[in-house]
């Protein structure tokens, strides 16, 4: 299973989510984490094509390669973050999220989350025909301080919330492969 952050930051809450999934995750499930959101070139139609950039390459293999991704993006001026999305859209026309099993978590601790990033998260997938998992999009806040010094979250709750995210999206990829 591909876990990927949609955060740049270096002490991001959705990274720690995606870094505490790698290590979390249920016996039978490898949670890999992609980590090369920053070096996606600026996406551009007329340069998805062979040869692709290595980050572009490498990207799509890793989703291909997956039998679920689970995603944990914040939310920036009420939308996804724009490095984010074009991530996504390196993914908007290809065949590596089709049909694949998709969830993510909210980490956000605000009263609203980071809704309209997820809405617009719901709807770029479905361009892309991956199968978004409802049981596995879920809201686990996450305290800036809640993450400990190795960068994973602490808290056994949250903890414990990724462990169920990620049994649901294997169970779904295990499922879509029979």
């Amino acid at each position: 299973m591909l876990v990927i952050s949609g955060s740049l930051r270096a002490e991001s809450t959705n990274s720690a989510v995606v870094r505490t999934a790698s290590v979390v995750a249920p016996d039978g499930v490898d949670a890999v984490v992609f980590a090369g959101l920053a070096e996606l070139p600026h996406f551009n139609p007329d340069d998805d094509h062979e040869p692709l950039p290595p980050a572009v390459v490498a990207l799509r293999a890793a989703i291909e390669d997956a039998d679920a991704v689970l995603f944990s993006t914040p939310e920036y001026a009420g939308a996804l973050p724009g490095s984010f999305k074009n991530l996504l859209d390196w993914t908007v026309g290809g065949v590596e999220t089709s049909d694949k099993p998709v969830g993510w978590i909210n980490a956000s601790t605000n009263p609203g989350g980071a809704a309209k990033a997820h809405e617009s998260l719901r709807t770029v997938l479905g361009y892309t025909g991956a199968d978004v998992i409802d049981a596995a999009c879920v809201r686990l806040g996450v305290a800036r301080d809640g993450i400990a010094p190795d960068g994973l979250i602490a808290d056994p709750e949250v903890r414990e919330g990724i462990t169920a995210v990620l049994t649901v999206l294997a169970e779904a990829a295990r499922l879509t492969r029979t």
